[in-house]
């Protein structure tokens, strides 16, 4: 069984607190499309991401998209990954989606996360439609030559069959709790690629 989430699964149900106070579930984000990255405050592929995807927000919101980060690093293997430290990056970054903390790693392990960022799109029923990365070049803005989330979205609302469903995300490996930083579950791998 992959580890990651397949494509045409049902989205794992969810109740994680968020950096505005609130708790959130699945249920909550009532958008025809719904994103979810596992995210985190300290991984450069990130942090070279991240005003991405707040004009990614920006752009897709109005048209029915909701998008919402998840939080599943530990903080004792990496201390900037604190609720803390998330709650202050919102402010610093003035973030437009909300940012969800997931302590316990059990989200990060119900949809099969492996590296941040690492990208979800569900379908107004909350099948998986895309996963994998935003673009391929997450860590240096610009330089992008391929917009595969965007590309996903696009076909989604445009009542078409996601032309590329699958990528690898490409980002720092998921900080697991207990475990050296670079540690990775057995059956974590790099997604299989169907052949083209």
């Amino acid at each position: 069984m992959s580890f990651t989430l397949p494509l045409g699964a049902q989205a794992p149900d969810f109740t994680l607190p968020a950096t505005d106070g609130k708790s959130y579930s699945l249920k909550d984000f009532g958008g025809q499309i719904l994103v979810i990255v596992f995210s985190c405050n300290h991984c450069p592929y990130v942090i070279g991401n991240e005003d991405r995807m707040i004009q990614f927000d920006n752009d897709y919101s109005p048209k029915g998209v909701d998008f919402v980060a998840i939080n599943s690093n530990s903080k004792n293997t990496y201390a900037d990954d604190s609720f803390e430290d998330m709650v202050l990056r919102v402010q610093d970054k003035g973030f437009n989606f909300k940012y969800l903390h997931d302590e316990s790693q059990e989200v990060a392990l119900a949809y099969g996360a492996l590296r941040t960022p690492h990208f979800y799109v569900f379908d107004a029923e909350r099948k998986l439609r895309y996963t994998g990365r935003m673009d391929d070049n997450p860590r240096n803005p610009g330089l992008e030559t391929t917009h595969e989330l965007r590309d996903a979205i696009e076909d989604l609302l445009a009542g078409r069959e996601v032309a590329v469903p699958l990528t690898n995300p490409i980002g720092c490996n998921v900080k697991w709790d207990g475990k050296e930083r670079h540690w990775m579950p057995a059956d974590a791998c790099d997604l299989v690629l169907p052949v083209r």
